[in-house]
């Protein structure tokens, strides 16, 4: 179990993170990106699951600019809140609230950086601006429009096959702008299927996922 913290970001703001530490030795340390639902508690059991892993993990609450203590419901209000929130924020100001994160777990910010839904777009774009160790990317359905930003850091991103709003031909689109990175697209598998919250949930696509992000943490990140 972890605990909230508070970090300040660069340009003074300041703002809430769930903070989890693993039991025994660390391997490195992870910032957790947020949906678009807020520091739920599907995120704070994400950053757990990392702790238990063996990394220090933090997820910064991005919507604390707008609006402090989100959590918001898996249903049609919770998804236009989040939408309306998220949209608010813009691109570049969660950056810095990303930065402040990996900061808190190193100071020279070489983390892992891992996002889901608004936030694996988020998580692109902090592997194409930040200083990071590695990135992954989680049904970044935004990463089609941001790739004017190319990737600085390793990388890796998952879709799920049958994700509605990222279709085949957007995956294709990344894939071909992005020949070097690796694309992971998950048979069966809808947007959130990390999230067993919500109805498109996939077990064996998450594990799976999990696996690869895990590796990918281990080869660089020390």
């Amino acid at each position: 179990m972890g605990e909230f913290v508070r970090l300040t970001a660069s340009d003074g703001h300041a703002l809430d993170a769930y903070r989890a530490e693993p039991e025994g030795a660390r391997k490195g340390g992870v910032v957790v990106i947020q949906e678009i639902f807020g520091i739920n508690g599907h995120i704070r059991d994400v950053a757990d699951g990392y702790a238990a892993n063996g990394y220090a993990a933090i997820a910064p609450a991005l919507f604390d600019r707008e609006r402090t203590g989100v959590e918001l419901d898996y249903n049609a209000e919770g998804v236009e809140q989040g939408r309306e929130l998220a949209t608010a924020i813009g691109w570049d100001l969660p950056m810095l609230d990303i930065w402040a994160a990996a900061q808190a777990l190193d100071p020279a910010g070489r983390v892992g950086v891992v996002g889901y839904c608004w936030g694996g777009s988020w998580t692109y774009l902090a592997g194409c601006r930040l200083d990071v160790g590695c990135v992954s990317c989680y049904y970044g359905r935004h990463i089609v429009e941001l790739l004017d930003d190319r990737p600085r850091v390793p990388m890796i991103l998952h879709f799920g096959a049958e994700d509605a709003s990222i279709p085949p031909e957007t995956v294709e689109a990344v894939r071909a702008a992005l020949p070097d990175i690796p694309i992971h697209v998950y048979a069966g598998a809808g947007h959130g299927f990390n999230c067993d919250r919500r109805p498109d949930f996939r077990a064996d696509s998450s594990a799976l996922a999990l696996e690869r992000t895990l590796a990918l943490f281990a080869e660089h990140l020390r």
